[in-house]
């Protein structure tokens, strides 16, 4: 599963970088311990407008039909052997699919000493991509609220190599070059995006022991990336 991740560039340099448009909602970015429920930064096409747009929505998927907010916490994850037809996740991965930028992201080992936490980072330097889905929901008892709540969840696939020696489960990273076809809501055919959901190459990520200040979701800052003595 992917449970931590970081997003540490400001808004207006991820905006840049994935040239999307920056919504005024967004926020200024720039955190080292993105945990489920909090708002965190994600780049879609807008609907209306049919540009890519880069704002901030809260991870946990909230499926347009729920009835209440209650079922998003178990939903901040989607499978990519069953994101196509699970309920919860389908009519957002034929419609509605985003990008999740990422610094880096946090796991944790287990020994004989306990969880030990992990910071999992580009080899390059350069941001990765999550693939996403979002949905936006509105409260059946404000059914006129002009806002809905926008969510997102993370999908998750098998552990590359690297990933292997800590976790089951990572987070699907998308290559810039096939960002476009993610994004695009005219593409539905869940086939045609089946290639995509599959680990990265473990040649492209780095990871190394870090402090357990990031097992406590309050923490933030740069420390929480420092490699940890030992």
């Amino acid at each position: 599963m992917c449970g931590r991740f970081t997003q540490e560039r400001p808004n207006a340099e991820l905006a840049a970088l994935f040239a999307a448009q920056l919504r005024a909602d967004a926020g200024e970015g720039g955190r080292f311990n993105v945990a489920p429920t909090q708002r965190a930064s994600v780049v879609l096409v807008d609907p209306d407008e049919g540009r890519r747009v880069l704002t901030e929505f809260r991870w946990v998927l909230i499926p347009g039909w729920a009835k209440d907010t209650r079922i998003g916490s178990r939903l901040i994850n989607a499978r990519a052997e069953t994101v196509a037809s699970t309920p919860a996740f389908r009519a957002s991965f034929r419609r509605r699919r985003c990008l999740v930028p990422a610094d880096g992201f946090y796991e944790w080992q287990r020994g004989p000493g306990g969880r030990r936490p992990f910071a999992i980072r580009p080899a390059d330097a350069a941001p990765l991509a999550f693939a996403g889905l979002w949905s936006a929901w509105r409260d059946p008892a404000f059914p006129d609220a002009p806002d809905p709540l926008g969510t997102f969840a993370i999908v998750t696939t098998t552990p590359n190599e690297l990933m292997a020696e800590l976790h089951n489960r990572m987070p699907v990273v998308l290559p810039a070059e096939a960002w476009e076809r993610w994004l695009d809501p005219g593409v539905k055919d869940p086939s045609e995006l089946r290639g995509l959901l599959v680990p990265c190459s473990s040649e492209r990520l780095v990871a190394y022991p870090v402090s357990t200040l990031v097992n406590s979701v309050r923490n933030q800052g740069p420390a929480l990336i420092v490699r940890a003595e030992g």
